[in-house]
């Protein structure tokens, strides 16, 4: 079975692509064919060293066609945990290999953050807002950070030019996500905000290929009602998800904005379901849509087994709160199908726990003694690079921010209800 996503004629130009790189004679032998296939099933680390075998090697693991096939090819992708202290100035965060045992410390990495503007001006603490194909957003300092921490390439992207005072007590108001279009092979940093005085949600998305940010007009009253976390995103099915409070009716809702239409639309909640904003949490579970609901005894986790589709939400896990865990927040899953979050021990300090498909303790690990703990965020090993590169992307930059006073586009938007 072919395991590559994505369509028939992508998968034709990466194959063209690799054959391009076959017909240069990167290799004095036979079995090319053999040996890219075999190099394509290793993982990222491996290949990193194996860059410095010779000139053809190098260049063969270089290309982006071998990149793009090799992420697509994804059991051939670690899965990574990111734990990044809850700081404002934190120099390097932890990883964690997701398909390890947890009680396993080889297993875990610090990498180190110099890209970063470590001073103490920085009035934002570091925060991951979102993963997509190997890379995490960060927001520091009043500026988005693109990075591949498997490669190290990282790009630095400026706020947009309507919110220049956003400051982090107006950060934890918005909503923040990141994701990739594949109809234009592009990747979206994407920022939504809400409005009180006139009762709207902006949304403004920077395009890495365009290298420009583009405001949405809209007027849907949608906000992150929390007061200590920014609003995080869950990226499936190409497009990103935000649980939020619409103002209007003051109820829970799931938004979401979809990466190759420019458009926004509304995802039902389950019925006969208790909501509350601060006990709830949206994230992606083993590829479906799933929202966790945390009571006094139990964290029940809801799954939406056939997207935007209401009848379809199920209650599929329910884990047990008390001793000796004082609550359960999920983070990810693994490719094993356990899932994987932080709960609190009797000992204090925040654990890092693993649980089975039938919410049943299998490890955990105490990873943290400061009860701000961490953020945390999964991520695919990629070698995938970004669109362009600093130097052409800032010329870019400077060009448009010539050519128009704020740096923007202007492009309507439309909401839909499922």
């Amino acid at each position: 079975m072919d395991i590559r996503s994505g369509t028939c004629e992508e998968e034709m130009q990466s194959e063209r692509g690799i054959r391009s790189i076959e017909n240069n004679t990167l290799f004095p032998f036979e079995n090319e064919d053999l040996l890219i296939q075999i190099l394509l099933r290793l993982p990222v680390k491996s290949l990193l060293r194996f860059k410095s075998v010779s000139k053809s090697w190098f260049s063969l693991i270089s290309d982006p066609h071998f990149a793009t096939m090799h992420f697509e090819l994804s059991a051939s992708c670690t899965q990574r945990l990111v734990l990044l202290p809850s700081s404002f100035a934190s120099e390097s965060l932890s990883m964690i290999d997701l398909d390890a045992s947890l009680l396993d410390f080889s297993s875990s990495a610090s990498v180190s953050l110099s890209f970063l503007p470590l001073q103490p001006s920085c009035f934002f603490p570091i925060r991951i807002m979102g993963s997509c194909r190997g890379f995490l957003l960060l927001v520091c300092d009043q500026f988005f950070y693109l990075w591949n921490p498997s490669t190290g390439v990282n790009k630095r992207i400026c706020f947009p030019p309507f919110t220049p005072t956003l400051n982090y007590s107006v950060c934890v108001k918005c909503f923040f996500g990141f994701g990739y279009d594949p109809s234009t092979d592009d990747y979206l940093v994407v920022l939504a905000s809400f409005d009180p005085v006139n009762v709207a949600t902006h949304f403004e998305f920077f395009s890495l290929r365009a290298y420009t940010w583009t405001q949405i007009e809209a007027t849907m009253p949608y906000m992150n009602p929390s007061i200590n976390k920014p609003g995080l995103s869950s990226l499936l099915n190409g497009a990103i998800h935000w649980l939020s409070s619409r103002y209007d009716a003051a109820v829970i809702a799931i938004l979401a904005f979809d990466l190759m239409e420019r458009s926004v639309y509304e995802i039902p909640l389950p019925n006969d379901i208790d909501i509350c904003f601060a006990s709830c949490d949206l994230l992606v579970l083993g590829g479906f849509l799933s929202l966790c609901v945390k009571g006094n005894r139990t964290t029940d986790i809801w799954v939406m087994q056939e997207y935007k589709v209401k009848s379809s939400w199920t209650k599929s896990i329910v884990v047990p709160i008390g001793t000796p865990n004082q609550y359960f927040s999920p983070i990810c899953s693994t490719k094993s199908g356990d899932i994987v979050g932080t709960d609190a021990g009797l000992s204090g300090g925040i654990r890092l726990v693993k649980y089975n498909d039938k919410g049943k303790l299998r490890q955990h690990r105490l990873y943290s003694a400061n009860p701000r703990g961490y953020d945390a965020a999964m991520y695919t090993e990629s070698l995938l690079s970004l669109p362009g590169d600093n130097d052409q992307a800032e010329e870019k930059m400077n060009d448009n921010n010539k050519q128009d006073e704020f740096g923007y586009e202007i492009s309507p938007i439309t909401l839909q209800f499922y």
